[in-house]
């Protein structure tokens, strides 16, 4: 991960920039937020840690305005929470107090870096799969990454580039499908000052980034086809031209693609280039989905059960055995990020010695969270010793779904300090959902948590 933090840090810079460097993180310095543009625009990042006494509710729109996607964390000591509260307010995704405490910050780290994702597989044929990637990662062959969405096709790319010779290069991805069309091919190969409005100055794109290391283009079947035609070019050649650009620019990088769809199809329906397609397709590692590798689904429970456990800093509950069977007989249409959603969930509404069946909540066919039979049934064997999760089980009966949703959205979000970016991937529904249902709280007279305030759920 490339951290690239901005201001003195009332002094705790070099703490802080060790504690990261510590956890694997390559750390550039900045003094100002104009020194911060200029080394965005010529080496780029994948996270800023921003001095709090910086201007960052003008900061989040300027890396905007230059298409700059990437997560800003602010930093303070004895900051006033009103200050805090306008960075989160501003874009910021989290808040660190310093002086810097090490496990906090290797949690943030963990929690906004993409590079912290684990590969966790046990089931067969994940296995196979696997192998093959090992086999094929120490090449310079490009190679071909398909499965549906959410089966960690991205985690597999950093896979092989972490199992090749390109490992202590940079690893830089980019969804080709978050990116408006007329703005992917200067993403992707940098422009020029002036080569269009709004081209305040030089910025290398992600095939300069990536120099080196390993290119990973993400939903490669999302890009336009007089796109695919510049991009076939770049990797025949190794060179590229920047848009307003008058000379190309030499490059070495691996390159790594994804698709959700059958490239093959779209060959055929003339929605991809089928010269790209074969030099693209020199080997090809197909994802199965999560209910073809049902093994992998404990695996990971187990994995993201831990790992937000370490994040929202409770202790660590194993799953129950009535846990792992709701688990394994869900279909999981979303795959493994729906996964990762429901034991985060799971994680926040456990109690007693383990995460039961009770703790589990899983969307239903119109998407919105509904509880398992163990909250939704009302049929609670008692002849038998109640455990705490049953007795909270026991608590929900008579209650709608509608109540425990919303005492759910609300404890969730104070957990986020009011964040709603946080809280909706938390959640698992988009941030537009969230805010409609924050509205209907607040219409019927609910309390609801802003930016930067925990605050006490108010009853209705």
């Amino acid at each position: 991960m490339r951290l690239l933090i901005v201001g003195t840090l009332d002094g705790q810079l070099g703490a802080a920039s060790q504690i990261a460097m510590d956890r694997g993180a390559k750390v550039t310095h900045a003094s100002d937020i104009e020194a911060a543009m200029n080394l965005l625009r010529s080496r780029g990042a994948d996270l800023l840690m921003v001095d709090i006494s910086l201007d960052i509710p003008r900061l989040i729109p300027r890396l905007n305005a230059e298409h700059f996607s990437l997560p800003v964390v602010a930093c303070g000591i004895n900051t006033d929470p009103k200050t805090a509260a306008a960075a989160i307010r501003g874009g910021a995704k989290e808040y660190i107090p310093l002086p810097p405490e090490a496990d906090l910050i290797a949690a943030v780290l963990q929690a906004v870096s993409e590079d912290s994702q684990t590969f966790i597989y046990n089931d067969p044929v994940m296995k196979n799969v696997t192998a093959l990637a090992k086999q094929v990662a120490p090449s310079e062959a490009s190679i071909l990454i398909t499965g549906a969405s959410g089966t960690g096709k991205e985690v597999m790319a950093r896979f092989v580039h972490e199992n090749s010779k390109r490992l202590q290069k940079t690893f830089v991805a980019v969804n080709c499908a978050a990116i408006p069309e007329n703005l992917l091919e200067s993403e992707l190969f940098g422009h020029e000052k002036g080569a269009f409005t709004g081209a305040v100055a030089r910025r290398i794109g992600k095939f300069e980034e990536a120099d080196g290391g390993t290119l990973l283009l993400d939903e490669i079947s999302e890009m336009d086809v007089r796109l695919q035609a510049k991009l076939l070019r770049a990797i025949q050649e190794r060179q590229i031209d920047r848009v307003g650009g008058s000379k190309p620019v030499n490059i070495d990088i691996r390159i790594i693609a994804t698709s959700n769809r059958n490239l093959q199809e779209e060959v055929k329906s003339g929605n991809f280039r089928e010269d790209l397609f074969f030099r693209l397709n020199v080997v090809n590692l197909h994802i199965p989905s999560l209910s073809e590798r049902p093994k992998d689904v404990c695996a990971l429970a187990d994995h993201f059960a831990k790992k937000y456990a370490d994040i929202n800093h409770v202790d660590y509950r194993q799953l129950s055995r009535e846990a792992y069977t709701v688990l394994t007989s869900h279909t999981w249409p979303g795959n493994v990020r729906e996964l990762e959603n429901a034991i985060h969930r799971a994680v926040l509404l456990a109690s007693g010695d383990t995460i039961g069946k009770a703790a589990i909540m899983l969307p239903d066919a119109s998407g919105n969270l509904v509880m398992t039979e163990a909250y939704a049934g009302g049929d609670l064997d008692t002849t038998n010793t109640l455990s705490e999760d049953d007795v909270n089980v026991a608590k929900m009966v008579g209650r709608t779904v509608a109540e425990v949703e919303r005492d759910l959205i609300i404890d969730t979000l104070k957990h986020c300090l009011g964040n709603r970016t946080h809280a909706a991937n938390i959640l698992g529904i988009s941030i537009r959902t969230l805010r409609n249902k924050l509205n209907q709280y607040q219409s019927d007279g609910m309390a609801v948590p802003q930016p930067g305030v925990g605050g006490q759920r108010a009853s209705v």
